[in-house]
């Protein structure tokens, strides 16, 4: 898919070219050739055939490339497996610092085969999307906006973690009418961040890493083997920030963490909003504590919206930790606000 700029400034998506819609196999450890709706990272051609190889969550058939012209980089989006469809309900998944696509891999696959049509982005400088990371949570919620307008995406459900979750807010507060629903995981308003990490992110990052990653998590292993026996979480976060640190000039953990610790709008962002919101908020979370979202559900409740909050018994990491509890949060949302709305 290409989008071009016409005079006005207006977005128009045109068929597309050598970087459109091929196949070819988007994982790491293997290269593959055929047609069909996936994207070749490489050689695909615009008419759905091609070749490709690259690093990633699964096949062409669960990937979309949002292709932009040669002056303005390329988004990516994850969509679960099946082929985007926006006459599906759609919901946009927002992923926190220093990670991607891939932390909502335990999600994003059950709701795009259960009636939504999922846009699981990677923020710009993160992993595949390309151009430099935004400086500031208004930046990526706008980001996020000209997106879907390019998608043609006129309403979404918008979820994020962490500092997906201000995004998300943000996004919310700025196009009230396009946001069917609103789900913040792991979030505060304000989300300070110490002056140690801030330090440590700008000038030692793999200790900044280091230390992300054991306040994360509420315990070295998490029950039952979650995902699976043999998965190791912190380990898996540990390669995953580190993997997208690899694969940007910039600063991106400072970048992040700077944007976060100065977001100052969020209470105004959630008095703003025009649509049903939960919270969903860690027991044993030690960076967004859930104590701290009195604030911010007052907040949210001003506006006459439905608002309720789901505790579940995990740290900041929850994604990992409560892959079934997270999912069931956001899909029960989806089922009663979006794909049957009251």
């Amino acid at each position: 898919m290409n989008i071009t700029m016409n005079a006005s400034g207006a977005e128009t998506i045109a068929p597309g070219s050598a970087n459109g819609i091929g196949t070819g196999d988007v994982t790491g450890t293997r290269t593959g050739t055929g047609t069909g709706t996936g994207i070749g990272i490489g050689t695909g051609s615009g008419s759905g055939s091609g070749s490709g190889s690259g690093s990633g969550t699964d096949d062409g058939a669960d990937t979309r490339i949002v292709t932009t012209e040669p002056a303005r980089p390329t988004a990516y989006v994850y969509t679960g497996g099946k082929p985007f469809d926006p006459a599906l309900p759609s919901v946009v998944l927002i992923h926190g610092a220093q990670h991607d696509h891939s932390v909502w891999a335990l999600q994003s696959r059950y709701l795009a085969h259960h009636g939504l049509n999922v846009l699981a982005v990677d923020l710009p400088g993160h992993h595949r999307s390309e151009g430099p990371p935004l400086t500031s949570v208004r930046s990526m919620a706008d980001w996020l906006h000209r997106l879907l307008d390019t998608l043609a995406i006129e309403h979404a459900l918008l979820a994020g973690h962490s500092m997906g979750s201000l995004v998300a807010l943000e996004a919310a507060a700025m196009r009230p009418a396009r946001t069917s629903g609103l789900v913040l995981f792991a979030t505060a308003i304000p989300m300070r961040v110490s002056d140690a990490l801030l330090d440590a992110a700008a000038k030692r990052e793999p200790e900044a890493i280091d230390m992300v990653n054991q306040w994360s998590h509420s315990t070295l292993a998490a029950k039952p083997s979650c995902p699976a026996p043999g998965f190791w979480l912190q380990g898996m976060n540990q390669r995953l920030m580190q993997r997208v640190s690899a694969c940007s000039d910039a600063p991106v953990f400072s970048i992040d963490f700077t944007a976060c610790n100065q977001y100052e709008n969020g209470l105004q962002a959630a008095a703003a909003i025009r649509c049903p919101a939960r919270i969903v908020a860690g027991r044993r979370d030690v960076m967004t504590p859930a104590n701290r979202l009195r604030a911010l559900t007052t907040a949210l409740e001003s506006t006459g919206m439905p608002v309720d909050t789901v505790t579940l018994d995990c740290g900041h990491a929850m994604l990992a930790e409560q892959p079934e509890g997270c999912l069931d949060a956001l899909y029960s949302f989806a089922c009663r606000h979006v794909l049957q709305p009251s």
